[in-house]
């Protein structure tokens, strides 16, 4: 569970055993709803991570757009419900050049004007090669509050945690033209293991494989 998570969780438990205490059970029984919610909802699993020319993708979510942006780049839009965990990842491995914070209103984020009209929080990371990747932390209707955990200069791995936003969002990634798109919208993706998009034609190895591979070892998973 992350911090944020943590806060809620006591807050509403706390409150309801006061509650509970002082009144009744039955009164206190939606606070600790919310605080098992509360719990739920800021999971933040480990996830395995692909090793690879990939863009990974920054989120949990539905793809409900991939769309044509100026240059030859491609906007690739991911919904997240509330069911879905929030904690955001970077695309690639590489530098942050750039966060810019924009204020804006705060649509549903599984419509198209929410990429251009709601507040978010944009990220910029040029990988070694120079290749450059913009993605977009953006507040839905019920999200209001955006959380970033890093800050210009950071160095970061793909999949790397990055910040989160709370109660329902999106993300976009923005890919120049030498990136192959490899997700199609109404697809489902992970944060820091489905692939996005990929350069040239890497195949898919995750790092627990390439660590063993380093020792000399067959991955567990392939042993036969």
């Amino acid at each position: 569970m992350v911090r944020d998570g943590i806060y809620y969780f006591l807050g509403f438990a706390t409150a309801g055993a006061l509650l509970s205490v002082l009144y009744s059970p039955y009164l206190a029984l939606p606070l600790f709803i919310l605080a098992v919610f509360c719990a739920w909802f800021f999971r933040d699993p480990e996830r395995p991570l692909p090793a690879g020319p990939f863009a990974l993708s920054p989120a949990d979510g539905k793809v409900v757009g991939i769309n044509p942006e100026e240059n030859g780049r491609t906007r690739i839009s991911i919904f997240l419900n509330i069911f879905d965990v929030h904690v955001n990842r970077t695309p690639i491995s590489g530098i942050i050049t750039d966060i810019t914070y924009q204020k804006g209103k705060f649509l549903v984020a599984s419509v198209e004007a929410a990429s251009a009209h709601n507040e978010q929080n944009i990220f910029t990371v040029r990988a070694k090669d120079g290749t450059v990747v913009v993605f977009s932390q953006i507040a839905g209707l019920i999200a209001r509050r955006i959380v970033c955990y890093k800050k210009v200069g950071d160095f970061v791995q793909a999949g790397e945690r990055v910040g989160l936003i709370k109660f329902g969002s999106r993300v976009d990634v923005i890919l120049g033209p030498e990136w192959r798109i490899e997700v199609k919208p109404g697809m489902r993706v992970v944060a820091g293991t489905s692939v996005l998009a990929r350069l040239g034609t890497g195949e898919v190895v995750f790092a627990d494989a390439i660590a063993a591979r380093v020792a000399g070892k067959e991955p567990s998973l392939c042993r036969t």
